[in-house]
C-alpha cells in the first residue's frame, strides 16, 4: 500500500506551518456509529492495535488483552474528567434553530462555544451567527455571542466561525441546567442519541468535559483490577476536554487542567526509575506537557492551557500513548508524530485501514509503545 504521509503538509500555514499529516480516505463504514455495547460487545472487547515506534512492529489484539503489552511498573496516566450534556438547542433571533456546544468554561464568566447548524445542513455547519447575537436557550436561558474565539477571524466577516466567546445566562446552576435540557455532543456519524452514561469513563469523577476523553472508555473495573495485580500503576489528572480537533486557521484554544502534587511525584519517580509512562489519551499528554519542564521534571499545576504539541517541540513527559484513531489530517496527529515518527504512523494507519478498525469515540484503540 502507498504511504499515507501527506505531501505537501496539512494546509494550516496561518497557524501551524510544516505539520506532518496523514492523508487518507476514511470509509464511512469504519466510522463507529454506535457504542460497542450496542454491537453486542463489552467495553473492553473493542479491538486494540499495538504499534512499537522504535522497530515498527504492529500487533493486533482486543483491548481486554492490553495487560499482555504492559509491564509491572508501567505508569498509566488517566484523565478523570466527566462528560457534560454540553449540547443545547438554540434559536437565533430570526427563528433559525441551531445546536450550541459548550466547549470550555473560561475565567470572568466567559465560555468558548461552538454554534452548529442541524445535521441535515451540515455542509456549511458554522456560517451562522455574528457578534452580539443573543441566542434563546431552553427554559428562558440565553447565550450572547461576543466575538470569534480566534483573533485572526475577528476582522474577517466572510469567514465561517466555529468557536465563539460567549456569555451564558441560565435559570439554574450549570450542571442542573445541562442535566435537564442538554444532551451529549454527537456528530453526523452517530445518528442515534445515547444516554450520557455511554460517554463516561469508569474513572471519571469531576464534570467539565464537552466531549468524552474517549481513550479511557474501554477500561472496566475488572480490567483495572487485573492490571493493578500485575504491577501496573495508575496516576490521575484532570483536563476538561473541549470540542473536537482544531480546524484550518484555528489557533489552539484553552482547556482547563489540574495536575496534583501526588501525580507529579508519581511521574517523576517513574521517570527516575526508568519505568514507562503511558498517557491514556491526547488530553492526558496535553496536561502533562503543560507542567513538564525542559529537563523532563513534572510539576503540579492548574489553569488553562493552549499548548499545541508538534514534532518540532517534542514530547517530554511520556514514553507511550493509548489513543483512538484520528481523522485524516487531524491536528492530533501532530502530537502523535511528536512521539513516533511520521513513517511509523503511516505504517500503523495503513494497518488500521487494512484490518478495518473503527474510528471515533465509540471505536477501536491504538497503543503506541517504544
Amino acid at each position: 500500500m502507498m504511504s499515507l504521509l501527506a505531501n505537501p503538509p496539512v494546509p494550516k500555514t496561518a497557524v501551524f506551518p510544516n505539520l506532518p499529516a496523514l492523508d487518507f480516505a476514511l470509509p464511512p463504514d469504519l466510522e463507529a456509529s454506535q457504542p460497542p455495547e450496542a454491537r453486542g460487545l463489552a467495553r473492553d472487547e473493542v479491538r486494540l492495535m499495538v504499534s512499537h515506534y522504535r522497530d515498527d512492529r504492529v500487533l493486533h489484539t482486543e483491548f481486554r488483552q492490553i495487560g499482555d503489552h504492559l509491564q509491572a511498573g508501567d505508569l498509566l496516566v488517566l484523565n478523570t474528567s466527566r462528560t457534560l450534556n454540553a449540547a443545547l438547542p438554540a434559536t437565533l433571533p430570526d427563528g433559525t434553530e441551531l445546536r450550541l456546544h459548550l466547549s470550555t468554561q473560561l475565567p470572568a464568566g466567559l465560555w468558548s462555544v461552538e454554534l452548529r447548524r442541524p445535521f441535515a445542513t451540515a455542509t456549511q455547519p458554522y456560517r451562522v451567527g455574528k457578534a452580539g447575537t443573543l441566542l434563546q436557550l431552553p427554559a428562558g436561558g440565553t447565550a450572547r455571542l461576543l466575538t470569534p474565539h480566534n483573533p485572526a477571524l475577528r476582522h474577517c466577516p466572510d469567514q465561517p466561525v466555529r468557536l465563539w466567546l460567549a456569555t451564558l445566562h441560565l435559570p439554574l446552576p450549570l450542571t442542573s441546567y445541562l442535566a435537564a435540557h442538554g444532551s451529549p455532543i454527537r456528530y453526523g456519524y452517530v445518528p442515534q442519541s445515547w444516554p450520557l452514561d455511554y460517554y463516561q469513563t469508569v474513572f471519571a469523577n469531576e464534570p467539565g468535559s464537552a466531549e468524552m476523553p474517549s481513550a479511557g472508555r474501554a477500561f472496566t473495573p475488572e480490567l483495572i483490577t487485573r492490571l493493578v495485580a500485575r504491577g501496573v500503576q495508575f496516576a490521575p489528572l484532570l483536563l476538561h476536554t473541549g470540542v473536537a480537533s482544531l480546524e484550518d486557521r484555528e489557533a489552539p484554544y484553552e482547556e482547563y487542567y489540574r495536575v496534583s502534587v501526588e501525580t507529579a511525584v508519581q511521574i517523576n519517580q517513574a521517570r527516575q526509575q526508568k519505568r514507562r509512562i503511558i498517557a491514556v489519551g491526547t488530553t492526558a499528554i496535553r496536561a502533562l506537557e503543560t507542567v513538564t519542564d525542559e529537563t523532563g521534571t513534572t510539576h503540579a499545576g492548574a489553569g488553562w492551557t493552549d499548548l499545541f504539541i508538534t514534532p518540532q517541540r517534542g514530547i517530554r513527559a511520556v514514553d507511550g500513548l493509548l489513543t483512538g484513531l484520528h481523522e485524516p489530517r487531524a491536528t492530533h496527529l501532530a502530537m502523535l508524530a511528536a512521539l513516533a515518527d511520521s513513517g511509523h504512523l503511516s505504517l500503523a494507519y495503513e494497518q488500521a485501514l487494512q484490518h478495518r478498525y473503527l474510528w471515533h469515540e465509540f471505536g477501536d484503540l491504538h497503543l503506541l509503545l517504544p
